[in-house]
């Protein structure tokens, strides 16, 4: 995103906005680390499994609960505010300012964003402090792949804000992309145990490609090419669509 779209006095308001937003703050920030914390109380999802290659499901599920995050700010939390701004005619009056609409929606974009990232890092914590989950042994990696991951999940809710002409409307779509999404993250079953031919059409996915990405970064390996590929192209493709799509009105 370059610099100049991003104006400091809204970046500050917005950020202000955020904090004073319980429910995006438990949702993005908290909930993916209780998430963790309730899986890593069950005794047997702390037992090295021989089908996830002696890993344990709590160690499974740190990057499912990083990639939660990601689809919390994106398709939940940023469409319905951006949609907001829109249909109360802010982004209107903004344009008669000499404050551009799109300085609103990168500041968006970047809280959201960052918000995601600091959720990530939490989640770790927890998961190393109350598991002993070994902290991602590739950083770089998968510092990349999340970065990747979290261009994706912002941009399809930019693409989500675009295409909603309400509120209401960015809440349903929200949340019918919402579970596809966590199911590609593995929420339910990790991706890596799903049968061979669900697994590769998954993995087509951003929130796949990512949670695949992110593991083989936490187990030392640089993440596959492919999965980077994956998730640049989605990101790519869907900023495209938001920017053309996008309506201030």
């Amino acid at each position: 995103m370059s610099t100049a779209l991003v104006n400091p006095a809204v970046l500050r308001s917005e950020f202000r906005l955020f904090r004073r937003e319980p429910g995006s703050l438990f949702w993005i920030l908290l909930f993916p680390a209780l998430l963790l914390g309730v899986l890593g109380s069950v005794p047997s999802f702390r037992e090295a499994q021989d089908g996830l290659g002696g890993l344990r499901i709590v160690d499974v599920y740190v990057p499912v609960c990083v990639l939660v995050a990601l689809i919390m700010a994106g398709v939940q939390a940023m469409p319905p505010t951006l949609t907001g701004y829109r249909e109360n005619g802010i982004l209107r009056r903004l344009s008669t300012t000499p404050v551009r609409p799109s300085a609103l929606l990168a500041a968006q974009m970047l809280v959201n964003g960052v918000a995601a990232v600091a959720s990530a890092l939490i989640t770790l914590v927890v998961g190393r402090l109350l598991y002993d989950v070994r902290l991602p042994a590739q950083p770089a990696g998968y510092l990349l792949a999340l970065l990747l991951a979290v261009l994706a999940a912002i941009s399809l809710g930019a693409v989500i804000s675009a295409r909603a002409r309400t509120t209401k409307i960015a809440t349903a779509i929200g949340t019918a992309v919402f579970f596809p999404m966590m199911f590609c993250a593995g929420v339910w079953v990790p991706v890596q145990a799903m049968p061979d031919l669900l697994g590769r059409i998954v993995q087509c996915t951003p929130f796949g490609a990512a949670a695949r990405a992110l593991d083989q970064a936490a187990a030392g390996d640089w993440p596959s090419w492919g999965h980077l590929a994956v998730l640049a192209a989605w990101a790519a493709v869907l900023s495209a669509s938001a920017a053309r799509w996008f309506r201030w009105e």
